[in-house]
Protein backbone atom coordinates (compact mmCIF):
# COMPACT_ATOMS: atom_id res chain seq x y z
CA UNK A 1 0.00 0.00 0.00
CA UNK A 2 1.65 3.64 -1.70
CA UNK A 3 1.33 6.07 1.07
CA UNK A 4 -0.66 9.08 0.45
CA UNK A 5 0.76 12.48 0.43
CA UNK A 6 -1.53 13.97 3.32
CA UNK A 7 -0.73 10.52 5.57
CA UNK A 8 3.35 10.69 5.18
CA UNK A 9 3.67 12.67 8.62
CA UNK A 10 1.86 10.26 10.60
CA UNK A 11 3.57 7.25 8.92
CA UNK A 12 6.85 8.73 9.26
CA UNK A 13 5.86 9.45 13.33
CA UNK A 14 4.79 5.80 13.79
CA UNK A 15 7.38 4.71 12.31
CA UNK A 16 10.31 6.45 13.62
CA UNK A 17 8.32 6.42 17.08
CA UNK A 18 8.47 1.97 16.72
CA UNK A 19 11.49 1.05 15.28
CA UNK A 20 13.91 -0.34 18.39
CA UNK A 21 17.35 2.02 18.24
CA UNK A 22 20.52 0.28 18.29
CA UNK A 23 22.43 3.03 20.17
CA UNK A 24 26.24 2.64 18.85
CA UNK A 25 28.19 4.90 21.38
CA UNK A 26 27.25 5.38 25.07
CA UNK A 27 29.09 5.39 28.08
CA UNK A 28 26.38 2.95 30.27
CA UNK A 29 27.10 -0.16 31.75
CA UNK A 30 25.32 -3.11 32.71
CA UNK A 31 24.39 -4.31 36.37
CA UNK A 32 27.67 -6.41 36.63
CA UNK A 33 29.74 -3.02 37.04
CA UNK A 34 27.94 -2.07 40.21
CA UNK A 35 27.83 1.94 40.66
CA UNK A 36 29.50 2.73 37.67
CA UNK A 37 25.91 2.05 35.93
CA UNK A 38 24.70 6.21 36.57
CA UNK A 39 20.59 6.62 36.95
CA UNK A 40 18.35 8.27 38.88
CA UNK A 41 17.76 12.45 39.49
CA UNK A 42 21.20 13.60 41.29
CA UNK A 43 22.88 11.36 38.43
CA UNK A 44 20.81 13.64 36.03
CA UNK A 45 21.04 17.07 37.48
CA UNK A 46 25.12 16.47 38.29
CA UNK A 47 25.93 15.50 34.46
CA UNK A 48 29.02 17.72 33.40
CA UNK A 49 27.27 19.32 30.78
CA UNK A 50 25.02 21.11 33.58
CA UNK A 51 27.79 21.61 36.33
CA UNK A 52 29.22 23.42 33.35
CA UNK A 53 26.34 25.38 33.16
CA UNK A 54 25.54 25.90 36.40
CA UNK A 55 29.32 27.34 37.47
CA UNK A 56 28.31 30.25 34.63
CA UNK A 57 26.27 31.63 37.37
CA UNK A 58 28.16 31.33 40.29
CA UNK A 59 30.85 33.15 41.91
CA UNK A 60 31.53 30.13 44.62
CA UNK A 61 35.01 28.19 44.20
CA UNK A 62 35.40 25.02 41.72
CA UNK A 63 36.69 23.65 44.89
CA UNK A 64 33.73 23.98 47.10
CA UNK A 65 31.34 22.66 44.61
CA UNK A 66 33.05 19.47 44.18
CA UNK A 67 33.49 19.08 48.17
CA UNK A 68 29.57 18.76 48.22
CA UNK A 69 27.48 15.74 48.72
CA UNK A 70 26.39 14.43 45.34
CA UNK A 71 22.56 15.39 46.79
CA UNK A 72 24.00 18.96 47.77
CA UNK A 73 25.31 19.41 44.18
CA UNK A 74 21.87 18.33 42.83
CA UNK A 75 19.89 20.51 45.16
CA UNK A 76 22.43 23.64 44.02
CA UNK A 77 22.16 22.76 40.00
CA UNK A 78 18.35 22.07 40.42
CA UNK A 79 18.18 25.85 42.22
CA UNK A 80 20.36 27.43 40.10
CA UNK A 81 19.21 26.43 36.78
CA UNK A 82 15.28 25.23 37.07
CA UNK A 83 14.06 27.26 39.92
CA UNK A 84 16.15 30.87 39.77
CA UNK A 85 15.86 30.77 36.10
CA UNK A 86 13.96 28.31 32.88
CA UNK A 87 14.86 25.20 32.15
CA UNK A 88 15.60 26.18 28.14
CA UNK A 89 18.72 24.60 27.51
CA UNK A 90 19.31 21.15 25.55
CA UNK A 91 20.54 19.47 28.74
CA UNK A 92 18.09 21.05 31.16
CA UNK A 93 15.42 20.41 29.00
CA UNK A 94 16.56 17.42 28.60
CA UNK A 95 16.04 16.46 32.54
CA UNK A 96 12.29 17.80 32.06
CA UNK A 97 11.46 15.41 29.33
CA UNK A 98 12.86 12.72 30.98
CA UNK A 99 11.16 13.38 34.38
CA UNK A 100 7.63 13.91 31.90
CA UNK A 101 8.32 10.74 30.18
CA UNK A 102 8.33 9.31 33.58
CA UNK A 103 4.97 10.37 34.15
CA UNK A 104 6.39 12.80 37.06
CA UNK A 105 4.56 16.18 37.33
CA UNK A 106 7.12 18.80 36.19
CA UNK A 107 5.19 21.95 36.93
CA UNK A 108 5.35 21.10 40.74
CA UNK A 109 9.17 21.33 40.42
CA UNK A 110 9.26 19.18 43.05
CA UNK A 111 12.37 17.85 43.84
CA UNK A 112 12.02 15.62 46.96
CA UNK A 113 9.29 14.16 45.49
CA UNK A 114 11.20 13.02 42.29
CA UNK A 115 13.51 11.60 44.19
CA UNK A 116 10.86 9.33 46.23
CA UNK A 117 10.32 8.14 42.62
CA UNK A 118 13.68 7.01 42.20
CA UNK A 119 13.69 5.03 45.69
CA UNK A 120 11.19 3.04 44.52
CA UNK A 121 12.90 0.94 41.26
CA UNK A 122 15.90 -1.16 42.02
CA UNK A 123 18.38 -1.17 39.19
CA UNK A 124 16.60 -4.20 37.38
CA UNK A 125 14.02 -3.05 37.02
CA UNK A 126 14.68 0.78 36.31
CA UNK A 127 16.64 -0.44 32.82
CA UNK A 128 13.81 -2.22 31.84
CA UNK A 129 11.44 0.36 32.40
CA UNK A 130 13.80 2.55 30.46
CA UNK A 131 15.30 0.61 27.66
CA UNK A 132 10.93 -0.30 26.85
CA UNK A 133 9.82 3.62 26.69
CA UNK A 134 13.45 4.74 25.01
CA UNK A 135 12.68 1.31 22.15
CA UNK A 136 16.23 0.62 22.58
CA UNK A 137 16.77 -2.44 21.12
CA UNK A 138 21.10 -3.24 22.66
CA UNK A 139 23.66 0.05 23.49
CA UNK A 140 27.37 -0.29 23.11
CA UNK A 141 29.29 0.79 26.31
CA UNK A 142 32.76 2.04 26.48
CA UNK A 143 34.94 -0.49 28.53
CA UNK A 144 38.33 0.81 29.60
CA UNK A 145 40.52 -1.70 30.73
CA UNK A 146 42.71 0.80 32.28
CA UNK A 147 40.32 2.54 34.75
CA UNK A 148 40.64 -0.36 37.68
CA UNK A 149 37.10 -0.24 38.65
CA UNK A 150 36.17 -1.72 34.70
CA UNK A 151 38.86 -4.36 34.82
CA UNK A 152 38.22 -5.68 37.86
CA UNK A 153 34.50 -6.34 36.44
CA UNK A 154 35.80 -8.06 33.47
CA UNK A 155 38.46 -9.98 34.98
CA UNK A 156 36.35 -11.88 38.19
CA UNK A 157 32.67 -10.61 37.45
CA UNK A 158 31.58 -10.23 34.16
CA UNK A 159 28.00 -11.29 33.72
CA UNK A 160 26.89 -10.69 29.50
CA UNK A 161 23.78 -8.69 29.25
CA UNK A 162 22.76 -8.75 25.55
CA UNK A 163 21.22 -5.36 26.07
CA UNK A 164 24.84 -4.17 26.31
CA UNK A 165 27.43 -4.70 24.39
CA UNK A 166 31.25 -3.49 25.03
CA UNK A 167 33.88 -1.80 23.22
CA UNK A 168 37.26 -2.11 23.59
CA UNK A 169 38.14 2.09 24.73
CA UNK A 170 42.26 2.34 24.27
CA UNK A 171 42.67 6.33 25.17
CA UNK A 172 45.54 5.91 27.91
CA UNK A 173 47.33 3.07 25.31
CA UNK A 174 47.19 5.67 22.69
CA UNK A 175 47.24 9.21 24.09
CA UNK A 176 49.24 8.81 26.93
CA UNK A 177 51.90 5.88 26.34
CA UNK A 178 54.31 6.88 28.47
CA UNK A 179 51.95 6.27 31.67
CA UNK A 180 50.52 3.14 29.88
CA UNK A 181 53.64 1.42 29.17
CA UNK A 182 54.06 0.79 32.98
CA UNK A 183 51.00 -0.57 33.60
CA UNK A 184 51.32 -3.11 30.69
CA UNK A 185 54.90 -4.00 32.43
CA UNK A 186 52.79 -4.49 35.72
CA UNK A 187 50.30 -6.30 33.94
CA UNK A 188 53.21 -9.27 32.48
CA UNK A 189 53.40 -7.66 28.95
CA UNK A 190 57.45 -6.92 27.62
CA UNK A 191 56.92 -3.26 27.01
CA UNK A 192 59.28 -0.76 26.48
CA UNK A 193 58.49 2.81 26.97
CA UNK A 194 60.41 2.48 23.38
CA UNK A 195 58.07 1.71 20.24
CA UNK A 196 60.54 -0.90 19.20
CA UNK A 197 59.22 -4.06 17.50
CA UNK A 198 59.54 -5.93 20.47
CA UNK A 199 57.05 -3.52 22.12
CA UNK A 200 54.38 -3.12 19.34
CA UNK A 201 53.77 -6.89 19.32
CA UNK A 202 53.38 -7.06 23.08
CA UNK A 203 51.02 -4.09 22.60
CA UNK A 204 49.63 -6.20 19.61
CA UNK A 205 49.28 -9.47 22.29
CA UNK A 206 47.71 -6.83 24.68
CA UNK A 207 44.88 -5.98 22.53
CA UNK A 208 44.29 -9.66 21.22
CA UNK A 209 43.90 -10.32 24.85
CA UNK A 210 41.37 -7.67 25.46
CA UNK A 211 39.07 -8.10 22.12
CA UNK A 212 39.17 -12.34 23.22
CA UNK A 213 37.98 -11.69 26.82
CA UNK A 214 35.69 -8.92 25.91
CA UNK A 215 34.25 -9.34 22.55
CA UNK A 216 33.79 -5.61 21.40
CA UNK A 217 31.42 -4.16 18.82
CA UNK A 218 34.80 -2.02 18.18
CA UNK A 219 38.24 -0.86 19.57
CA UNK A 220 37.64 3.05 20.25
CA UNK A 221 39.93 6.06 21.15
CA UNK A 222 38.75 9.62 21.94
CA UNK A 223 41.40 11.52 20.21
CA UNK A 224 42.85 15.50 20.30
CA UNK A 225 42.46 18.09 17.41
CA UNK A 226 46.00 17.63 17.16
CA UNK A 227 46.05 13.87 16.23
CA UNK A 228 47.81 13.19 12.75
CA UNK A 229 48.76 10.49 10.97
CA UNK A 230 51.32 9.43 9.49
CA UNK A 231 54.20 11.16 12.03
CA UNK A 232 56.75 10.03 13.89
CA UNK A 233 55.04 9.96 17.66
CA UNK A 234 53.68 7.45 20.03
CA UNK A 235 50.09 8.04 18.94
CA UNK A 236 50.77 7.58 15.06
CA UNK A 237 52.96 4.25 15.57
CA UNK A 238 50.97 2.65 18.36
CA UNK A 239 47.62 3.04 16.05
CA UNK A 240 49.46 1.80 12.66
CA UNK A 241 51.90 -0.87 14.28
CA UNK A 242 49.16 -2.43 16.40
CA UNK A 243 45.66 -1.54 16.52
CA UNK A 244 45.23 -1.27 12.76
CA UNK A 245 46.87 -5.10 12.74
CA UNK A 246 44.42 -6.36 15.40
CA UNK A 247 41.05 -4.39 14.08
CA UNK A 248 41.50 -6.23 10.51
CA UNK A 249 43.07 -9.69 12.35
CA UNK A 250 39.59 -9.50 14.11
CA UNK A 251 37.32 -7.87 11.49
CA UNK A 252 36.24 -5.11 13.73
CA UNK A 253 35.96 -1.34 13.19
CA UNK A 254 38.35 1.29 14.56
CA UNK A 255 36.35 4.00 16.13
CA UNK A 256 38.44 7.17 15.98
CA UNK A 257 36.22 10.02 18.08
CA UNK A 258 38.14 13.11 17.25
CA UNK A 259 38.36 16.16 18.66
CA UNK A 260 38.48 16.99 22.21
CA UNK A 261 41.18 19.33 23.80
CA UNK A 262 40.75 17.80 27.27
CA UNK A 263 40.87 20.09 30.83
CA UNK A 264 40.73 23.21 28.77
CA UNK A 265 39.49 24.69 32.56
CA UNK A 266 40.67 21.74 34.65
CA UNK A 267 38.92 23.52 37.93
CA UNK A 268 35.61 21.97 36.12
CA UNK A 269 37.02 18.16 35.94
CA UNK A 270 34.87 16.23 33.53
CA UNK A 271 33.51 19.58 32.46
CA UNK A 272 36.14 21.03 31.37
CA UNK A 273 36.96 19.41 28.34
CA UNK A 274 36.49 21.55 25.23
CA UNK A 275 36.64 21.22 21.08
CA UNK A 276 38.92 21.89 18.32
CA UNK A 277 38.88 21.51 15.07
CA UNK A 278 40.65 18.54 13.25
CA UNK A 279 42.87 17.13 10.37
CA UNK A 280 40.99 15.57 8.15
CA UNK A 281 43.74 13.83 6.12
CA UNK A 282 44.15 11.85 8.86
CA UNK A 283 40.92 9.64 8.07
CA UNK A 284 41.70 10.18 4.19
CA UNK A 285 45.06 8.09 4.75
CA UNK A 286 43.42 5.85 7.14
CA UNK A 287 41.23 4.64 4.81
CA UNK A 288 43.42 4.61 1.65
CA UNK A 289 46.38 2.94 3.24
CA UNK A 290 44.18 -0.10 5.03
CA UNK A 291 41.45 -0.62 2.90
CA UNK A 292 40.66 -3.83 4.46
CA UNK A 293 40.06 -1.86 7.62
CA UNK A 294 36.97 -0.63 9.06
CA UNK A 295 37.03 2.98 10.28
CA UNK A 296 34.43 4.25 12.82
CA UNK A 297 34.33 7.81 12.32
CA UNK A 298 32.95 10.89 14.40
CA UNK A 299 34.71 14.75 14.81
CA UNK A 300 33.69 17.02 17.62
CA UNK A 301 33.98 20.69 15.80
CA UNK A 302 31.33 21.73 13.87
CA UNK A 303 33.79 22.93 11.43
CA UNK A 304 34.58 19.18 10.56
CA UNK A 305 31.54 17.55 9.49
CA UNK A 306 31.58 18.31 5.85
CA UNK A 307 34.75 17.42 5.19
CA UNK A 308 34.09 13.87 6.99
CA UNK A 309 30.86 13.82 4.62
CA UNK A 310 32.60 13.95 1.58
CA UNK A 311 35.26 11.42 2.73
CA UNK A 312 32.94 8.96 3.73
CA UNK A 313 31.91 9.71 -0.28
CA UNK A 314 35.10 8.34 -0.94
CA UNK A 315 35.85 5.02 1.15
CA UNK A 316 33.61 2.85 1.57
CA UNK A 317 35.27 1.22 4.59
CA UNK A 318 34.36 4.89 6.62
CA UNK A 319 31.26 4.31 8.69
CA UNK A 320 30.06 7.84 9.99
CA UNK A 321 27.98 8.21 13.03
CA UNK A 322 26.35 10.55 15.42
CA UNK A 323 26.17 14.04 16.68
CA UNK A 324 28.54 13.68 19.65
CA UNK A 325 28.68 16.05 22.39
CA UNK A 326 28.84 19.80 21.70
CA UNK A 327 27.20 18.55 18.12
CA UNK A 328 24.37 17.13 20.31
CA UNK A 329 22.22 20.35 20.11
CA UNK A 330 18.97 20.63 17.89
CA UNK A 331 20.14 23.05 15.80
CA UNK A 332 22.88 21.31 14.61
CA UNK A 333 21.90 17.95 14.87
CA UNK A 334 19.22 19.03 11.98
CA UNK A 335 22.03 20.86 9.63
CA UNK A 336 24.06 18.08 10.42
CA UNK A 337 21.44 15.26 9.20
CA UNK A 338 19.94 16.52 6.46
CA UNK A 339 23.63 17.40 5.09
CA UNK A 340 24.40 13.59 5.61
CA UNK A 341 21.07 12.66 3.74
CA UNK A 342 21.87 14.84 0.65
CA UNK A 343 25.72 13.35 0.04
CA UNK A 344 25.60 9.84 1.83
CA UNK A 345 22.06 8.59 1.66
CA UNK A 346 21.07 6.00 3.83
CA UNK A 347 24.70 4.37 4.25
CA UNK A 348 25.35 6.07 7.65
CA UNK A 349 24.33 6.17 11.62
CA UNK A 350 22.56 9.75 12.20
CA UNK A 351 22.45 9.45 16.32
CA UNK A 352 24.29 7.90 19.15
CA UNK A 353 23.34 8.92 22.56
CA UNK A 354 26.84 9.75 23.99
CA UNK A 355 24.54 8.63 27.40
CA UNK A 356 26.57 8.62 30.63
CA UNK A 357 23.06 8.14 32.87
CA UNK A 358 20.55 5.59 31.76
CA UNK A 359 18.04 7.91 32.27
CA UNK A 360 19.59 10.35 29.48
CA UNK A 361 18.40 7.28 26.86
CA UNK A 362 14.51 8.84 27.03
CA UNK A 363 15.53 12.16 26.46
CA UNK A 364 18.54 12.18 23.81
CA UNK A 365 16.38 9.57 21.80
CA UNK A 366 13.15 11.66 22.27
CA UNK A 367 14.40 14.92 21.29
CA UNK A 368 16.47 13.05 18.32
CA UNK A 369 13.13 11.40 16.36
CA UNK A 370 11.74 14.97 16.07
CA UNK A 371 14.14 16.32 14.19
CA UNK A 372 14.25 13.13 12.47
CA UNK A 373 10.75 13.07 11.50
CA UNK A 374 10.65 16.55 10.48
CA UNK A 375 13.85 16.00 8.10
CA UNK A 376 12.26 12.78 6.56
CA UNK A 377 9.06 14.10 5.75
CA UNK A 378 11.12 17.05 3.88
CA UNK A 379 12.87 14.58 1.86
CA UNK A 380 9.87 12.25 1.03
CA UNK A 381 7.80 14.84 0.32
CA UNK A 382 10.52 15.88 -1.93
CA UNK A 383 10.20 12.70 -3.70
CA UNK A 384 6.99 12.72 -3.44
CA UNK A 385 6.28 15.65 -5.50
CA UNK A 386 8.41 14.71 -8.53
CA UNK A 387 5.92 11.61 -8.47
CA UNK A 388 7.73 8.99 -6.47
CA UNK A 389 5.53 6.38 -4.74
CA UNK A 390 6.51 5.36 -1.30
CA UNK A 391 4.77 2.11 0.63
CA UNK A 392 5.10 1.73 4.43
CA UNK A 393 7.23 -1.15 3.93
CA UNK A 394 10.16 0.52 2.37
CA UNK A 395 10.00 3.37 5.13
CA UNK A 396 9.91 1.08 7.78
CA UNK A 397 13.23 -0.10 6.42
CA UNK A 398 14.99 2.68 5.56
CA UNK A 399 14.33 4.17 8.83
CA UNK A 400 15.73 0.72 10.55
CA UNK A 401 18.97 1.43 8.26
CA UNK A 402 19.03 4.49 10.20
CA UNK A 403 18.66 3.55 13.31
CA UNK A 404 21.69 0.91 13.36
CA UNK A 405 20.59 -1.28 10.45
CA UNK A 406 23.22 0.16 8.36
CA UNK A 407 25.92 -0.19 11.34
CA UNK A 408 25.00 -3.70 11.69
CA UNK A 409 25.64 -4.15 8.02
CA UNK A 410 28.96 -2.25 8.11
CA UNK A 411 30.50 -4.48 10.90
CA UNK A 412 29.68 -7.67 9.00
CA UNK A 413 30.93 -6.80 6.05
CA UNK A 414 34.75 -7.81 4.57
CA UNK A 415 36.34 -5.59 2.57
Amino acid sequence: MKIKKEELTRVIKRVVDDTPIVDVHTHLFNVSFGDLLLWGIDELLTYHYLVAETMRYLTIPYEQFWNMSKEEQADLIWKTLFVDRTPISEASGGVITVLNLLGLDVSSRDLQSYRTFFRRYNVKDYIDLVFEKAKIKYVIMTNDPFVEEERKTWINGYVEDSRFKPALRIDPLINEWDKSYKKLSEWGYKVGRKLDASTLSEIKRFLSDWVKRMKPVYIAASLPPTFHIPEKNDPSTIVEGAVIPIAEEFNIPFAMMIGVKKLTNPELLLAGDSVGKANIETVEYLCRTYPHNKFFVLMLSRENQHELVVTARKFRNLHIFGCWWFLNNPSIIDEITRERIEMLGLSFTPQHSDARVLDQLLYKWTHFKKIMIEVLVDKYSDLMDDGWLLSEEELERDVKFLFGGEFESFLERKF
